[in-house]
């Protein structure tokens, strides 16, 4: 029994003698993290990102059509949405799903998973889908080695998170449609007990490049220069009159923002200060 404390003590110490033997190598499928902003929305894809190494890969035995495939390597791909927004015209909540696939010859099937938290594919479970849909299988112009997502095609309210590996790709269409956000953040604002020249700034621009109630694009401009009389904002209520066809307005503005514009050198005001000058003059 005396012997028995020395005895742990030495197997702990082979036991920490080969933790710190051991050697720090790069992962086979390092692990990757693309974001990218859509409307208001950030989507997140956290992945494995496995590399060909001569393989043959999809349509193989190690990836074969027809069965549900992690979609990389380690844990499946996470994605996550910090707004509700559209997946492939299909409307999801906010929130991190597990992404996997069922790789075909002409089309892939995509399952965004409730559970999240899958290694592999071993315990994956139809009842847990979120939804399913399915895409084009399309092909790259060149081998791709390391399997890679990213995000292109993008616009003020859409972008393609496109998977690519091999020969293969696949597009999967999102989309966040913010303006109903922002135009109940705007009538929020505007209505406050304060208002800064900013929201009035904001909502005039916003109402002016988006077609909307130009009359009410006018007041909170008017409001605007009231508050605060810079030649840029001469120039949201001067733009904006001359669309309602206040010419005497738009004039006014336009000549008495030119006047600071050209002092601050501030070329760019400058030319569309004249340009709406020209614009109403004779009017």
């Amino acid at each position: 029994m005396k012997f028995f404390p020395i005895l742990t003590v030495f197997a702990l110490l082979i036991t920490l003698t080969h933790v710190s033997a051991q050697i720090n190598t790069p992962a086979a499928s390092p692990s990757a993290t693309v974001t990218q902003v859509i409307g208001l929305s950030k989507v997140t894809v956290d992945y494995s990102r496995p590399m060909l190494k001569g393989r043959q890969m999809v349509g193989s035995k190690l990836i074969p059509y027809g069965q549900v495939w992690r979609t990389g390597a380690n844990k499946i791909p996470n994605l996550t949405l910090s707004h509700d927004m559209a997946v492939e015209g299909k409307s999801i909540k906010a929130g991190t799903y597990g992404l996997v696939t069922i790789p075909g010859e002409k089309k892939w099937t995509v399952v965004l998973s409730k559970n999240a938290n899958q290694w592999g594919t071993y315990n994956y479970k139809a009842e847990e889908d979120l939804m399913r849909f399915d895409v084009e299988a399309g092909k790259t112009n060149a081998t791709v080695e390391q399997f890679t997502f990213s995000f292109v095609t993008l616009t003020p309210a859409s972008a393609h998170l496109i998977m690519q590996w091999e020969n293969t790709e696949i597009k999967i269409r999102l989309s966040h449609d913010a303006e109903a956000g922002i135009l109940k953040e705007i009538d929020e604002k505007t209505a406050a007990a304060e208002v800064t020249s900013e929201t009035y700034y904001d909502a005039a621009n916003y109402y002016f490049e988006h077609d909307k109630d130009l009359n009410k694009a006018y007041a909170w401009a008017s409001k605007l220069v009231e508050m605060d009389k810079k030649y840029w904002t001469y120039y949201v209520r001067a733009k904006i009159a001359a669309k309602l066809g206040k010419c005497d307005v738009a004039l006014a503005d336009a000549q008495a923002g030119l006047v600071d514009a050209t002092k601050d050198n501030d070329q760019a005001y400058v030319e569309n200060l004249q340009r709406i000058i020209q614009q109403c003059s004779g009017k």
